[in-house]
């Protein structure tokens, strides 16, 4: 008897948060990065702007500085986000490889920025300030990173099977 053994795709969901994570450090690196020696402002804004979705625009005024609670929600805020959209992005480009991976995941990463300026912004009418260049591409970098960091650990998870698999006789 022959049997075709039937491959399924199984999204690797423990992948998904560890491509979140390290996507949405870059994201918060590199607009800490824009934030600091760009435009000038203090490294904590954009953690504040993070916070601001929960605590509302009252934590945006200066002086920027540090504040514990706001870092901590800024941070929650961050990767949580992160990892809902890491997970989305994993469920379209699973199994499709690295390179995919790498552009789809920025080609998504771009669609989350214009999402974002023009939905986002309804709820939020504070967050259009950020609307820039750099702004943007921090996003296409999140999405580059997780999509890459997901196809990269996926592959060497999981191991591509031959498609053309033959079946042997069983007792």
């Amino acid at each position: 008897m022959t049997q075709t053994p039937r491959l399924h795709q199984i999204l690797q969901w423990r992948l998904t948060v560890v491509a979140g994570i390290c996507a949405g450090a870059v994201f918060l690196l590199a607009n800490t990065l824009y934030l600091t020696l760009g435009a000038h402002l203090g490294a904590w804004v954009v953690l504040r702007y993070m916070a601001s979705i929960v605590l509302g625009n009252k934590v945006l005024p200066p002086p920027a500085g540090f504040d514990a609670g706001i870092v901590l929600v800024g941070l929650l805020v961050n990767f949580a986000l992160a990892i809902f959209y890491a997970l989305i992005l994993a469920i379209i480009i699973h199994r499709w490889g690295l390179l995919v991976g790498i552009i789809g995941g920025g080609l998504f990463g771009a669609a989350l920025y214009l999402i974002n300026l023009y939905t986002f912004t309804l709820l939020y009418s504070w967050f259009f300030a950020l609307n820039s260049v750099p702004f943007l591409i921090s996003h296409v970098l999140f999405g580059a990173v997780a999509g890459g960091v997901y196809e990269l650990l996926d592959d060497v998870e999981t191991p591509r099977v031959s498609q053309t698999i033959t079946g042997g006789t069983r007792p």
